[in-house]
């Protein structure tokens, strides 16, 4: 009892001078916390005695848990230059910075700085991309999902869209093409089988209350074998004789041809617009390199139909996202490319990436048994699914670790790696050229 009388008041503890300059209010709540358990230790016969200075300290560990940052910069070595885990496309710093002064300043967002009166937000992205796709209009959501619920509720709530089985997909998140299509109002008419659709499946469907052909690329699967589906230009065609809408929900739409001949099965957005669609959507921050975005590309007359239904207001963007994407936009147009670190990491030369590896192993190579070799990769993010691409990867295969256990000790330290064959392997299509130095230190922490 005479150890219960001494645990210290809540009121009088958090005076305590280590404090000073913290949140009253975090510090008042962590210390309650603290002293709660404190008393529950003491009734279990856990502590015989009671030091202040660990109850501080406990209060002082906790506050800093609670306040450190929880999103953090990692390194990724895994290879995968768009991976959805690790944050998507990397952002041009130059990008950045203009976005953060446009935010930090008064602009022009909705002000049409010529006629003086209010203006339209998404003007500031619809030039460039008019030059860019040869489109007639565009318009920009929170994302590539938002994108696909707000056409298809635009156009087609209460009706039928007909999209092939082969294309029913589900994505991460659980986001599934027809519970998407059920949330938005749409009535799914699934047509064909699972490998194969026919232009007359499509022909065949068409209803009365037939709205939309919609064409739904297969994020993270293909299908291989006894297969067959229909072009989109087949698509748009069909559509057009029919005076109906069609659609290609690109998911991850690319500006230029790919590298790697993955442009052969992966049609970039220039082709598709070749067709004169009536609606395209794709993502911001995948292939085309650049922020979290939907961009929906078409017709004028069906652009302004989108921008007159009230969803759009809750999934519009803002002011950093439509300044990074126009810079992103206009290093395409300027052919910058070098300027977007995803097409950089894409098109770098296996010879560049052999140079990088071997600086790292001759700073690693006397603390651990480590070796330069030639792997392949994922561009990831929902684009070109099985399509791998080559690389070259430092590949440690020290006796002092299990491959589980090295890469959970170098995970601690913010390097994310990937095991092949119970080894660790740094692939270097992701490894920007000032993280080789810190990867350096990483493992000379780890192995000393």
């Amino acid at each position: 009892m005479s150890l219960l009388k001494s645990i210290p008041k809540v009121d009088k503890f958090i005076t305590n001078k280590t404090f000073e300059g913290l949140s009253t209010t975090l510090i008042t709540k962590i210390s309650k916390e603290v002293i709660a358990n404190l008393r529950e230790d003491i009734l279990n016969n856990k502590i015989q005695n009671i030091d202040e200075n660990i109850l501080v300290s406990n209060v002082l560990k906790e506050y800093d848990s609670i306040t450190a940052p929880s999103l953090q910069t990692v390194i990724n070595a895994t290879g995968i230059i768009i991976h959805t885990n690790l944050g998507r496309s990397l952002i041009n710093k130059k990008s950045l910075e203009k976005a953060i002064e446009i935010a930090t300043s008064y602009n022009n967002l909705e002000y049409d700085l010529i006629e003086g009166k209010r203006g339209e937000r998404y003007s500031h992205i619809v030039k460039t991309l008019q030059n860019l796709t040869g489109c007639e209009d565009a318009i920009v959501v929170n994302n590539n999902a938002s994108a696909v619920f707000l056409i298809l509720n635009t156009f087609a709530k209460n009706k039928e869209v007909i999209v092939s089985r082969g294309e029913l997909v589900e994505i991460g998140g659980s986001f599934r093409v027809p519970e998407v299509m059920t949330q938005s109002g749409a009535i799914l008419k699934e047509i064909g089988t699972t490998n194969k659709t026919h232009a007359r499946d499509y022909e065949d469907a068409i209803c009365e209350n037939t709205a939309m052909l919609m064409k739904v690329h297969k994020s993270n699967y293909s299908i291989e074998g006894f297969t067959s589906e229909v072009d989109f230009e087949e698509i748009v065609n069909i559509s057009f004789k029919n005076n109906l809408i069609d659609y290609y929900d690109m998911g991850s739409g690319h500006i230029i041809d790919l590298p790697f001949n993955l442009s052969q099965k992966e049609p970039s957005i220039l082709e598709i617009m070749k067709y004169n669609p009536s609606l395209l959507s794709f993502s911001g921050d995948k292939l085309l390199g650049s922020v979290q975005a939907g961009i929906i590309i078409g017709k004028k007359e069906l652009i302004e139909k989108i921008k007159k239904n009230q969803l759009l207001r809750m999934l519009r963007v803002d002011k950093i996202t439509l300044s990074i994407l126009e810079d992103t936009l206009n290093s395409y147009l300027k052919n910058e490319l070098n300027d977007i670190p995803t097409l950089k990491m894409l098109f770098i030369s296996l010879e560049t990436l052999e140079q990088k590896a071997n600086t790292l192993f001759e700073k690693i190579k006397d603390i651990c048994k480590c070796e330069v070799i030639k792997t392949q990769t994922l561009i990831g993010g929902g684009t070109t699914p099985n399509k791998k691409i080559p690389s070259i990867a430092l590949c440690i295969n020290d006796e002092k670790y299990k491959a589980n256990q090295l890469e959970k000790l170098l995970r601690k330290n913010n390097l994310i790696t990937r095991i092949e064959n119970e080894k660790i392997l740094l692939d270097f299509r992701t490894i920007q050229e000032n993280e080789i130095e810190k990867i350096a230190d990483i493992f000379n922490k780890v192995f000393n």
